[in-house]
């Protein structure tokens, strides 16, 4: 499938923003803006609801990762306090939740996608 790099782009900084924003609300706040960058994401690729879907996939999914790729390195520092050990403990639990949030953004946005390709072609 064809990716729309510019709806992907919308769809990144819109759940940057949304989820910078969310912090106050952690979960809602998180998921509402996989929902609402996904949504961006799949309105402005169109087309059908597979293209919408995989265009806000990839939205989630990159946000995600580099949301786990820097909290992991954040709590590797955290965790040096606790020597080498502590900093690998620390660095991979964060890395192992970040997987899981990863998942989160990727699959609510691949939905939120596709709602969006459907509405605009509504």
């Amino acid at each position: 499938m064809a990716i729309d790099w510019r709806a992907v782009a919308v769809g990144f900084v819109v759940i940057l923003v949304v989820g910078a924003v969310g912090l106050s609300l952690p979960v809602i706040g998180q998921i509402g803006a996989g929902l609402l960058g996904g949504f961006a994401a799949g309105y402005l690729a169109g087309g059908s609801l597979g293209h919408g879907a995989w265009n806000g996939l990839v939205a989630g999914s990159i946000s995600g990762i580099i949301l786990t790729v820097g909290l992991a390195l954040l709590g590797s520092l955290v965790g040096l306090a606790g020597g080498p050990i502590g900093s690998a403990i620390g660095g991979g639990g964060v890395l192992l939740v970040g997987l899981v949030v990863t998942l989160l953004f990727a699959i609510d946005s691949a939905v939120a996608g596709a709602v969006g390709s459907w509405a605009k072609g509504v």
